[in-house]
Parts: structure tokens; C-alpha cells; sequence
């Protein structure tokens, strides 16, 4: 179980997962070793799984952002998730879900060309309703 000191440390290291052990330590009045010491803890446990960089889709040109309810046309999934391993550049994520649909889909395109080569492709595989992203509050 999680105290409320391994709450503090996840925290922080979702806001910045390159801080040093001893500024983490000092933000959650640890010294640098013990909070060291809590977050091998805390990845040794599986509770920390990884770390990853966030990265401005924007600022590297992809500019429209995407969410996809995937209507699969059969009971067989596997062409389907097949296709989405091979576009790894366009789809942020992948969800398995119930209600409207089978599957959402996070996708960031550069343009409308390449969206509309994506859902071309898509629709070889599954049905689909597409929402496009105005403004992130």
C-alpha cells in the first residue's frame, strides 16, 4: 500500500521524471538517498512501470489531433490491431472499450491528406466516427 510520502514522490515525478534524488528528497522532506531508496522501491513493485518524455505534437507538425470509435466489422480484432501496430506514427493511443464501439484511437496527422489516407486504410479493417479535437482545456 501506498503511504503518503510514495503519493508525493509519484507526483513529482510526473511532473518531471529527470529531477535529481536529492531536489526529490527535499520536496518530500526525504534526504536524496532515502527517496532514492522509495523509488527503487516503488519501480521494484511494479508501480512505476517506466518513464517517457511528453512531446509537443504540435511543434513537430502534427497539427490535427484525432479521436477515432473504431466499429469493428467482424468478431475478429487481429487485422484490425495488426493495422494500428503499423501506424505507430499516428496513433497515440489505443483503448479497448465498451459501450459505442470497440476501440478508441488517440491520432495526431500532420494534415488532411494524411488523415484521409489513414481512414482510407482504416476502413479496410473497421467502421468508424471520427472526433476532431478544436482547443485542449
Amino acid at each position: 500500500m501506498l503511504d503518503q510520502t510514495d503519493r508525493r514522490i509519484l507526483e513529482e515525478l510526473a511532473q518531471n521524471s529527470r529531477i535529481t534524488m536529492k531536489e526529490l528528497g527535499e520536496r518530500v522532506h526525504l534526504t536524496g538517498q532515502a527517496a532514492a531508496a522509495r523509488v527503487a522501491k516503488l519501480e521494484d513493485n511494479g508501480v512505476i512501470e517506466g518513464y517517457t518524455i511528453k512531446v509537443n505534437q504540435a511543434k513537430i507538425g502534427c497539427l490535427m489531433h484525432a479521436f477515432i470509435t473504431i466499429f469493428t466489422k467482424t468478431v475478429q480484432h487481429e487485422p484490425f490491431l495488426s493495422f494500428i501496430k503499423t501506424q505507430e506514427g499516428h496513433v497515440l493511443r489505443n483503448y479497448k472499450i465498451s459501450g459505442d464501439g470497440c476501440y478508441l484511437l488517440e491520432c495526431r496527422f500532420p494534415s488532411n491528406e494524411v488523415l484521409d489516407d489513414f481512414l482510407v486504410q482504416l476502413n479496410e479493417h473497421a467502421n468508424y466516427k471520427i472526433s476532431m479535437v478544436i482547443k485542449k482545456q
